[in-house]
């Protein structure tokens, strides 16, 4: 027999019969990815993850960047 409402979900207390805990859900991930473009303007970027509970400021290093064959600043910005 199945519990099912309107939206073809399952409805909570159906949920909590089948066995289905609130805590049995996926937490929110603690690393996401992010986008270091460089501040050269030369197009040039890097992928890397960072984790948002310890930082939560905008990610700001310097690394090398081959188009201008020196060490830059790497400011974050989105992955489309």
């Amino acid at each position: 027999m199945t519990y099912l409402d309107l939206g073809g979900r399952l409805s909570r207390l159906a949920a909590l019969r089948m066995g289905f805990h609130e805590e049995d859900a996926m937490a929110k991930p603690t690393t996401v990815k992010i986008r270091l473009n460089s501040a050269a303007n030369t197009g040039f970027f890097y992928v890397t993850k960072k984790n948002t509970r310890t930082m939560t400021e905008k990610m700001s290093v310097k690394k090398y960047d081959p188009k201008v064959r020196k060490h830059v600043e790497f400011k974050e910005g989105k992955i489309k």
